[in-house]
Formats: C-alpha cells, sequence, structure tokens
C-alpha cells in the first residue's frame, strides 16, 4: 500500500523533510530513485533530453560503482545528483549506527547535501545523526508518488498518478529501474508533453 499523493498531515509531523517546493515557481522537479542502471537510465536520459527538462537523479552508491558511464553522463546533461544510500537499507529496519555509515559510504562516492531515505522511511534519530554529519544534508521526500514501481499498476494508471496530483512545486517521484521501466518509460514523455503545454519548467533541486 503506497498514497500517490502526500497528505498534509504526514508533511506537518516532518517539517524538517523537504516534501515540495514553493508552489508560486510554475515549476516541476522530477526524480528518479535507484539507478544509475543500463538502458533504463539512458533511456530516460533521452526522454528528458527531448523536452529540455532536468531532473534529479537519487543514485544508489553501488549502482555508481557498477555503472560510472552512466553517472558520467547524468552529470554531463545538467542533473542533480542525490544520495540514496549506497545500498538501499530501509531505516525503520536498520539500526543507526549501520544507517550512518552506509550513508558516509555513499557520501565518498557521490559528495551531494541531497539524500533521499529508500522507500522514504527513516527514524527521527537517523535524521539527526545524518545532519551532525552533514550539517548541509537535505532530505528529500516528495509529494507525488508515479507508482511506476508497482508491478500491478497498469502504465496507463501511472500516467494518470501523475498527471492528476502533480502541481506547481511538486517534487514528483520515478524510478530508473528494471522494475519500474515499462511504466515509466509510458508516463513519462506523456506526462512531460502534458506539462511542457501548460507551460511547466522541469528543474533540478539544489
Amino acid at each position: 500500500m503506497y498514497l500517490v499523493k502526500t497528505p498534509g498531515l504526514l508533511k506537518r509531523l516532518y517539517p524538517e523533510l523537504i516534501w515540495n517546493i514553493n508552489r508560486t515557481n510554475h515549476c516541476i522537479y522530477l526524480t528518479f530513485d535507484d539507478g544509475p542502471i543500463p538502458i533504463v537510465t539512458t533511456h530516460i536520459l533521452n526522454i528528458l533530453k527531448q523536452y529540455n527538462a532536468k531532473a534529479t537523479f537519487f543514485c544508489i552508491a553501488d549502482n555508481v560503482k557498477k555503472h560510472p558511464d552512466i553517472f558520467k553522463q547524468l552529470i554531463a546533461n545538467g542533473h542533480a545528483i542525490g544520495n540514496h544510500t549506497y545500498n538501499h537499507l530501509k531505516g525503520w529496519k536498520t539500526d543507526n549506527e549501520t544507517y550512518l555509515d552506509n550513508f558516509l559510504q555513499a557520501d565518498k562516492i557521490l559528495d551531494t547535501s541531497l539524500f533521499r531515505p529508500p522507500y522514504g522511511r527513516i527514524k527521527r534519530q537517523q535524521i539527526k545523526d545524518l545532519k551532525i554529519a552533514r550539517p548541509d544534508i537535505k532530505i528529500i521526500m516528495w509529494d507525488v508518488l508515479s507508482g511506476d514501481f508497482d508491478i500491478n499498476l497498469s502504465p496507463e494508471a501511472c500516467l494518470q498518478n501523475v498527471l492528476k496530483h502533480t502541481e506547481a512545486g511538486s517534487v514528483v517521484v520515478f524510478h530508473d529501474s528494471l522494475k519500474a521501466f515499462d511504466r515509466v518509460k509510458y508516463a513519462l514523455p506523456r506526462a512531460l508533453e502534458v506539462w511542457s503545454k501548460a507551460g511547466y519548467e522541469f528543474r533540478v533541486l539544489s
């Protein structure tokens, strides 16, 4: 079970986390989790380029080590990089010391102040530990979850998820993973087409 639109109550419970950006800007902030992955990430980069769209990629550091050329391509194309831990740890099921060590291991490779906890699950103490370890950290959540990781969701439904709930300032989550590929390669270009016609810009998180 997951929520496509993040409820306001959750945002108020964790105000130190970033859920969306200024609603007055006519911008959408596209994010991609779990890469880089051959074929998938490259395909997404080509789609983004067609629409002059910039995005933020929350990378698993182990995947960066395996696919450094794709990682370099992300940077060369002007996209932003975020830390998504070294190997996708779930904060709720990981002790705090192990979680911090995994983050720091990834930070040595990625060196970015942007961080997104895998599955969006992180303990309050883990938040405190990360802020001590990296004082400039910005923990990025989202307000629209595409559902592209859901193998029971049709590509058409994935598209409707983002079109229905995205607004100015939204942080939208897609995945550059094999599991999500069928849905993201369908939904992303069609959503970009609609949003572009509506006059939206697509910016990186900073």
